[in-house]
């Protein structure tokens, strides 16, 4: 049990960053099925090293540079790999028409096509200009706040519906299983908390930062399970960054 506690947690750090996690311990390969319950915590990192990147960067160049730095710096810990699910998400759902089996063989192919390649364009615009509209500590915060939040939100597409796929069809070769009542407590608080810290230290409208980008997470599950019937992890990826980018926009 108590490696259990360890391996898990640490498995979602290797699993999710680039950061050199795995030099220090190897968790059990039976840990990398319940990352994603601990995805929120790693985007307390995520987020912390992109807000404090954008924060203290403000105070040497211009916000503008700073706001590029930031988003760098977060692209490098993750090797965009949500940007990626992004990508073939739009593919997918752009170019596989109502074909199930279509659309999860363009999600699956390595190369990008135009719906990805707009998808990307346009997301780090309006990522870019959200962030570069608010003062660099609002920005901070809120990235502090909406990056465990929009990866508590994507991980409800576990809860609430099959994976697409089988083990041997995913790329990464692992299907994430389905969290526990306890285990969705845990995703709650690791994805609120720091929410709780943004509208106390702001005076950003709760219900715009909290309702809105959970609607827009419903749109996409309903949109998933009409044409898949399932999730992929380049589905979670999707609604993780767009509903991210969401509370950016409400804040701003």
């Amino acid at each position: 049990m108590k490696s259990e506690l360890i391996d898990r947690p640490w498995a979602a750090f290797i699993y999710f960053t680039r950061l050199p996690f795995w030099r220090i311990h190897q968790p059990s390969r039976e840990s990398y099925d319940s990352v994603v319950e601990w995805w929120p915590l790693v985007g307390w990192l995520t987020g912390g090293l992109m807000a404090a990147t954008l924060y203290f960067g403000s105070m040497v160049f211009p916000s503008m540079v700073a706001v590029v730095l930031a988003i760098v710096v977060r692209m490098l810990t993750t090797g965009a790999l949500h940007e990626d699910g992004l990508a073939d998400f739009f593919d997918g759902f752009g170019g596989g028409g109502t074909d199930r089996q279509r659309v999860l063989d363009i999600m699956k192919d390595s190369r990008i096509g135009t719906y990805g390649v707009l998808a990307l364009l346009l997301y780090v615009l309006l990522l870019f200009f959200s962030l570069y509209s608010m003062p660099p500590r609002v920005a901070a915060l809120c990235i502090l706040a909406a990056d465990p939040y929009s990866k508590m939100a994507a991980s409800q597409l576990i809860m609430m519906m099959p994976y697409a796929r089988t083990a041997e069809q995913a790329k990464s070769k692992t299907v994430y299983r389905r969290p526990s009542t306890a285990a969705g407590v845990s995703l709650a608080l690791q994805g609120l908390l720091p929410m709780a810290l943004l509208l106390w230290l702001t005076d950003v409208e709760w219900e715009l930062v909290i309702f809105v980008p959970a609607l827009v997470m419903y749109f996409l599950y309903m949109l998933i399970w009409r044409r898949l019937r399932g999730y992929t992890g380049d589905c979670c990826g999707a609604v993780c960054l767009l509903v991210e980018l969401t509370v950016y926009l409400m804040a701003c």
